[in-house]
């Protein structure tokens, strides 16, 4: 079995603000935390289009970040004391999430890592994640860094080439945007072979130096114990695709999975958008899966 690993930020918990005004020293962004009420079709769509998924752990960072309807008896939900050394926490950085997932307790070998603004919308075959037992993502060969984003890719892709002992050059890796099939053991064995570079990047909020989960994904195709294959995924940025564009989409999904990247707008477009989407995503998923009580 293959198991699935989400981490969910809800930025409206009161809790979770007085945390991160505490001891993130920096203004809350809001689009990067907010709650779009979409995370049960997350679930749903995992129980309906991914029947080879074994357990489910949701990576939260404290109790009251844990959504009241989760079924606890079918969800794993882990929390960051759990996985994370305690000198660096509390982190409100994915990029230090991501350095420490393969160690959540428990998990097994094989495991999908989701963000909660990912979502599988149609029946997936096991071979379209794992071909041969290998993690199978896109990878693609860059020449410039020309965003922040970017850059993390690049800082990951240059870590990768070091921990499977190959020559950085001007060309980086950065696997296609989407689920991340992953390999614990693997994962580990990047992390060891760069273990003091990883510790010292790691800050409470996102930064320049950090790297993320492409890291893993970079030295498994390195080492060839991955390949490079396309998942059928679509992509929508709040930033140029309406509501409308979505819930047509999701009317008849045109791929296997399906990301939906958020972006700064007035309150009352997010307040009408995040409607629409939530009815769009009932459409095609309305049957509560087991993982929902």
């Amino acid at each position: 079995m293959i198991d699935a690993v989400i981490t969910y930020v809800n930025g409206d918990d009161p809790l979770w603000k007085q945390d991160y005004e505490a001891h993130a020293g920096a203004p809350i962004l809001s689009k990067r935390f907010r709650d779009w009420g979409t995370l049960p079709y997350l679930f749903r769509g995992i129980e309906k289009n991914l029947p080879f998924i074994g357990k489910v752990f949701l990576v939260v960072s404290r109790d009251s970040q844990v959504p009241g309807w989760i079924n606890r008896e079918t969800v794993n939900v882990v929390y960051h004391k759990d996985f994370i050394p305690e000198e660096y926490l509390p982190t409100f950085n994915p990029s230090v999430i991501e350095m420490f997932l393969h160690r959540i307790p428990g998990l097994g070998e094989q495991y999908l890592y989701f963000n909660d603004d990912e979502f599988p919308v149609r029946p997936v075959k096991e071979s379209s994640l794992f071909h041969g037992g290998k993690p199978a993502k896109q990878m693609g060969w860059h020449l410039n860094a020309v965003s922040p984003f970017l850059d993390l890719c690049k800082n990951s892709s240059d870590l990768a080439l070091k921990a499977a002992r190959k020559k950085a050059g001007p060309f980086f890796l950065r696997p296609q945007l989407s689920v991340t099939p992953m390999l614990r053991s693997a994962c580990e064995e990047a992390f060891k072979a760069c273990e003091s570079e990883i510790l010292k990047s790691l800050t409470p909020v996102r930064g320049s130096g950090n790297f993320n989960q492409y890291f893993f994904s970079d030295y498994m195709y390195l080492k060839k114990l991955a390949v490079s294959r396309r998942i059928s995924h679509r992509q929508f940025s709040m930033a140029i695709s309406s509501a409308d564009d979505i819930v047509h989409f999701l009317e008849k999904p045109s791929a296997d999975f399906v990301c939906i990247n958020d972006m700064d707008m007035p309150l009352n477009r997010y307040m009408f958008s995040k409607e629409r989407i939530q009815d769009g995503f009932n459409y095609l998923f309305n049957v509560r899966s087991s993982y929902e009580i």
